[in-house]
């Protein structure tokens, strides 16, 4: 029988009361704005770069770090080929009448970056990525303190090669698991490159409004 959380279900033949809670745990809660323990995460996982503003890639919210690579962006300019962001057409550049044609990638993704009160949400946001490079996660301090995270999160951040950052309820940030170097990665595919025309695009966009980092 449904019980709606909170409230008593009383079994049938049976004066025996069982109390069911709704909360199976404490309310997590971040203790600063997303972007903000981004860009303090970063170069604790080593990552050079800029923290570019919240992008949702593939349904997930994310946070890319990248660079400009300077010569593939100098022959980008001077060829007047602006980052390219429609997907059917990055992915033509991966057929053989076009991949030697094609550009190189004008940016340097150094990570992927997640930013989540539960270790599940992160990992969910964070593994798709971690098949091509680093992909790391942001979580409050108390959720990385649970026997959860450390029977359950622990093992397969390791599988994945994620790294872990905790934030405090000070916001104050520290590396917990660093990036594993012996994930499987399957190099540059369509989908890839098409994430480096997205970071392109973010990261002159930073540059014009002046907001590098």
């Amino acid at each position: 029988m449904a019980v709606t959380p909170g409230h008593t279900a009383t079994t049938s033949g049976s004066n025996d009361v069982r109390s069911i809670s709704g909360r199976v745990g404490p309310t997590l809660e971040l203790p600063a704005n997303p972007a903000a323990l981004a860009k303090r995460a970063a170069p604790l996982l080593g990552w050079q770069g800029t923290v570019l503003p919240q992008l949702t890639l593939f349904g997930r919210r994310v946070f890319v770090v990248a660079r400009l690579r300077p010569e593939a962006h100098a022959e980008r300019i001077a060829t007047g080929l602006r980052p390219m962001t429609d997907r059917a057409t990055v992915a033509t550049w991966a057929w053989p009448e076009f991949s030697r044609t094609a550009p190189p990638p004008a940016v340097h993704i150094a990570g992927v970056l997640a930013v989540a009160r539960h270790w599940r949400t992160g990992m969910a946001a964070t593994v798709p990525f971690a098949r091509y490079g680093e992909a790391a996660m942001v979580l409050p301090s108390a959720a990385t303190l649970s026997h959860d995270y450390v029977d359950n999160c622990l093992p397969r951040a390791r599988m994945y090669g994620l790294g872990v950052v905790a934030a405090d309820e000070n916001a104050k940030v520290d590396l917990d698991v660093t990036c594993g170097d012996d994930r499987i990665n399957l190099g540059s595919d369509e989908v890839w490159r098409w994430v480096h025309e997205v970071a392109y695009e973010r990261l002159l966009a930073c540059e014009a409004a002046g907001s590098l980092t």
